[in-house]
């Protein structure tokens, strides 16, 4: 019999992926998308779609089938503007809340949640899985949300779900049209503002998509795999993409007192609109910062790459967005 995955967020970057991954291995899969949005790319990935909003308890239980063999709950709302933070609310932890729920009432098999390293908040130092988290009561809202989202897969488990939570990092690769191939759009434009001084680590969306596959058959119940990736600057980021461009590179960062005072101003100028501003004081704490993860829990025991180079990482988005029309003729 044909083994049956339930999937959220498939019309997004990672989701596609795993959606992708699965389609390959013969799995039959279900894919719900919001009703705002449109299912072709499902469709034309093989899945089945089915529409839902992520806060509907309702209409979520009744989108995902009897027993599926796997639910992959990779939706999420990354948001980091305070103005959204009741709908990244609604969507990162009633949405999770109601997707343990449904999972359990229609006896699910494994649930493979997809959080964030964002999920520990912002630390001193590196993070493992062992690290307590300071994000339960974090200022920002998308590190508050994540935190609490594991919280309702923690009371899945606790009655009985079987359930692994995976920790990307900065994921960078072909499907990114929001993340960090906006960075690669303003560089290929010579329109980047500055470098923050920041630092992450960041990996390979085929890498991340493997892993949750993976954390099917390998992933240890009730645990979290951190999926860390190489460790680099945003300036050493910047120049990689720059030079892969054949644009200047940025030689120096923007100091932090300055993007300081434009994450405050730049909300200013969408008081009248919903358009997320470019910098808010939310993205710039994140990104004059350090993060520092340890992913050697993935790599032992979901044969994780954590060490897949950046150059081939932005090589292979920037050959995506290429072929995608997204930048300017080589």
């Amino acid at each position: 019999m044909t083994a049956h995955a339930f999937v959220t967020g498939g019309t997004g970057f990672l989701g596609g992926r795993i959606i992708a991954r699965l389609i390959e291995q013969g799995w039959k899969v279900t894919a719900v998308h919001r009703p705002e949005t449109d299912p072709a790319r499902l469709l034309a990935l093989g899945a089945t779609p089915t529409a839902a909003p992520l806060d509907d308890p309702d209409r979520l239980r009744a989108a995902m089938p009897e027993h599926p063999d796997a639910v992959f709950h990779v939706a999420g709302n990354t948001s980091m503007w305070r103005r959204h933070r009741q709908q990244q609310y609604r969507d990162n932890v009633l949405g999770t809340a109601a997707m343990v729920d449904a999972a359990l009432e229609k006896g699910a098999g494994r649930f493979i949640h997809t959080s964030s390293i964002s999920a520990w908040g912002i630390q001193p130092g590196p993070i493992t899985e062992e690290t307590p988290s300071r994000a339960q009561r974090d200022w920002i809202g998308y590190n508050r949300t994540k935190f609490l989202a594991e919280e309702e897969v923690r009371r899945g488990t606790g009655q009985g779900l079987d359930a692994v939570v995976l920790n990307p990092c900065g994921i960078i690769g072909p499907g990114d049209t929001h993340n960090w191939s906006q960075m690669i759009s303003l560089i290929d434009r010579n329109r980047l503002p500055g470098v923050p001084p920041g630092a992450g680590n960041f990996c390979h969306v085929d890498e991340v998509a493997r892993a949750h596959v993976t954390a099917l058959e390998k992933g240890r119940s009730g645990h979290n795999y951190i999926l860390a990736g190489v460790e680099a600057s945003f300036l050493e980021l910047a120049q990689t993409i720059a030079g892969l461009l054949g644009r200047k590179p940025p030689q120096r960062t923007v100091p932090a007192p300055v993007l300081k005072i434009a994450g405050h101003l730049y909300p200013l100028f969408s008081l009248f609109s919903d358009r997320e501003p470019d910098l808010t004081p939310e993205k710039v704490a994140l990104v004059t910062g350090r993060v520092r993860a340890v992913g050697d829990r993935a790599v032992e025991e979901l044969d994780f790459h954590n060490d897949i180079p950046l150059k081939v990482m932005l090589e292979d988005c920037i050959k995506w967005m290429r072929e995608e029309g997204m930048l300017r003729s080589a």
